[in-house]
């Protein structure tokens, strides 16, 4: 199987201490993890994170691979075509694929595990993860 689950909702916000206020603050989803331009926030029931982003202006949903390279190989195989070539995470490795009708699909895998954070949620690594940014069009 390709596709195993949603690894996250990415919401833009055009401020992250804002969108903080009001997705932690007002409708009370925990924060996970931080960094200088994204925040992982918890949502209840499910191992889904809401990522709040200041990078890109497009909602966007990632979807968990077990591999990044065996996913493609088996959407090309299966009629689908490769958007956006695979690219380094902090936590893997991510690419955006295409469905046979366009739909653009975000996958990552967590090859290289997932972050670490201080007691504040604070991403400890000096790279943040959602920098650069993939191109996306």
């Amino acid at each position: 199987m390709a596709l195993l689950k949603v690894d996250c909702l990415q919401i833009p916000v055009p401020d992250l201490d804002a969108g903080l206020r009001f997705y932690r603050d007002q409708l009370g989803h925990d924060l996970i993890w931080r960094t200088a331009s994204a925040a992982g926030l918890r949502l209840p029931e499910t191992d889904t994170e809401l990522v709040l982003q200041t990078q890109r202006p497009e909602l966007e949903v990632n979807l968990l691979v077990s591999s990044v390279d065996s996913a493609i190989a088996t959407i090309v195989q299966a009629g689908g075509s490769v958007a956006e070539p695979p690219f380094d995470l902090q936590v893997g490795r991510g690419a955006v694929v295409q469905d046979p009708w366009g739909n653009r699909l975000v996958i990552l895998d967590l090859s290289k595990g997932l972050l670490s954070t201080d007691d504040h949620g604070n991403v400890i690594e000096s790279a943040d993860p959602w920098s650069p940014a993939p191109p996306y069009d």
